[in-house]
């Protein structure tokens, strides 16, 4: 966390182990500052055809390299509700949750920022595929032909690991 000085009580901050770990503290007022991971939602989005939506990235980290659709959630937003708002905002498109894609740990590119990712899967049940937000490119692709080895956040590939394997499809 980036304080210096203590939002709540104006006195400067200091670093001492709580819990077991290095954590800032007030030592005035006895708020503690706990890091905590940022939780992020997307969905594995899948035609009739068995195809995934896949978006590339038009901003950093990871620019031009693919990544599945989401973002980090608002405050107080329930990761389903962020799931379906992140396709919106990035493709255009109005999907369905159809089934839990898993939860995965990861880190936001060179920042250090952890952060928790909830994963759906989902169909398309209206609008129009455009790449909007930060996305330059959006494209459906085959199991067989997913561009992994351009792929973004390792928690991603993972997602789609996962989701491959339920399907049946050997692991890549």
């Amino acid at each position: 966390m980036a304080y210096r000085y203590c939002p709540h009580c104006r006195a400067e901050l200091a670093v001492r182990v709580i819990e077991g770990r290095d954590r800032t503290h007030c030592p005035a007022c006895g708020t503690v500052f706990y890091e905590n991971s940022k939780p992020c939602a997307g969905a594995l989005v899948s035609d009739a055809e068995g195809r995934l939506l896949l978006a590339r990235r038009a901003i950093q980290p990871f620019f031009g390299l693919w990544d599945i659709p989401g973002g980090y959630l608002e405050d107080g937003e329930h990761p389903a509700e962020g799931a379906v708002r992140e396709i919106r905002e990035e493709t255009g498109l109005e999907v369905r949750l159809t089934g839990f894609g898993g939860i995965y740990m990861d880190t936001y590119g060179e920042s250090g920022v952890s952060t928790l990712n909830v994963f759906y899967e989902a169909e398309v049940v209206g609008g129009a595929l455009s790449a909007l937000d930060d996305v330059s490119e959006l494209a459906w692709f085959a199991p067989t032909e997913l561009p992994l080895d351009a792929f973004s956040f390792e928690n991603g590939k993972q997602a789609i690991k996962d989701w491959l394997a339920r399907r049946g499809h050997a692991p890549r």
